[in-house]
């Protein structure tokens, strides 16, 4: 086995096309075109996002009370490695370290791990074995975005959605986004970051 490490970065997440309710997370290695596509769930996929667009949830989320937690006792995450590949799932390591010093590994999944890396900003690895074998490459003519596996329904809603934040003040936008964390609506609060970042 080839046990070369690969750096990997978050590319972005979209609807599964494969398994509804699900959402496809796309690693891409830091220094080539592969990329890596995870199958998460909802939860996991919102905790993801929440934390790379910087919203603020109105209550913290499980990972953010194990990042809370970690730093009350000196813990840190200095890694996730995605270790192994077996009948399409992944299955990772979180690399800690404690106050002492002391190198522990614990096995978690990866959609999870990800998750938590976001949060302590520690790098993501896997080897190159398994992005041999899972991995899958882009052309340059080719692109992943957030609409690839969007149905044209959804787009248009979106659409309409983005002309009717057209209408609203910076202030309104800011009021909304605090709303829909507020009913843990992720997706609009993401849509109405979205319309704000445009105006800036």
């Amino acid at each position: 086995m080839d046990k070369t490490k690969i750096q990997l970065e978050i590319l972005g997440l979209s609807y599964s096309q494969t398994q509804t309710g699900a959402y496809a997370l796309v690693l891409g290695e830091a220094s080539g075109k592969r990329r890596l596509p995870i199958i998460i769930g909802n939860f996991e996929a919102q905790a993801i996002a929440i934390e790379l667009e910087k919203m603020k949830p109105s209550r913290p989320l499980t990972h953010d009370i194990f990042k809370t937690f970690a730093d009350s006792f000196g813990i840190k995450v200095t890694e996730v490695l995605i270790y192994k590949l077996v009948e399409g799932i992944f299955f990772a390591n979180l690399v800690c370290v404690q106050a002492d010093g002391k190198k522990i590994e614990i096995d978690t999944r990866t959609s999870d791990a990800i998750a938590l890396a976001v949060r302590f900003k520690c790098p993501i690895h896997t080897y190159e074995e398994i992005l041999s074998s899972a991995g899958i490459v882009l052309e340059d003519d080719e692109e992943f975005g957030d609409d690839q596996d969007t149905t044209s329904t959804e787009i248009e809603v979106k659409a309409a959605e983005n002309d009717l934040f057209a209408a609203y003040s910076l202030e309104d936008l800011e009021k909304e986004i605090e709303k829909a964390i507020g009913n843990e609506d992720y997706e609009r609060a993401s849509l109405l970051r979205d319309e704000i970042n445009k105006r800036q």
